[in-house]
């Protein structure tokens, strides 16, 4: 039985650390850190890997913030924590009913804008037509 557990509680963490994978400041690229630091100087910024990204996650304005730069300092996304009222009413009417436990608006590189609700532990994206979006 403890055996079991244990390969369960091992596999569990992988997963975990296959989403998302915290990085000291020293392992992100030098560009990487230019670019964050152009835009958000003498913010307290905590970085993880995303996928063969970097996400840097910080509080802007009170609210939970994250931005995704590639490894040649682009930023490719910033995504912003808002409260489930704040997301669209086309959003709201597709999710009618559901316990939204956390919202955010995403701004793409390109300037293009997604609603991410996390209902029942998924994240769900949407335009802002409440169409559903493929992440």
């Amino acid at each position: 039985m403890k055996t079991i557990f244990g390969i369960l509680l091992l596999v569990g963490g992988m997963a975990t650390a296959a989403h998302a994978q915290k990085l000291n400041e020293a392992k992100v690229p030098a560009p990487v850190i230019a670019a964050f630091a152009k835009n958000h100087a003498g913010t307290k910024v905590k970085w993880e890997m995303e996928k063969q990204d970097y996400e840097a996650g910080f509080t802007l304005n009170g609210k939970e913030t994250s931005e995704v730069y590639s490894a040649k300092g682009m930023l490719l996304e910033t995504e912003t924590e808002i409260k489930s009222t704040e997301l669209p009413a086309a959003v709201l009417g597709k999710l009618k009913g559901a316990k939204i436990a956390e919202a955010a608006k995403i701004t793409k590189a390109d300037g293009t804008i997604y609603y991410e609700a996390e209902v029942k532990g998924k994240d769900l994206l949407f335009d802002a037509n409440g169409n559903p979006v493929k992440p």
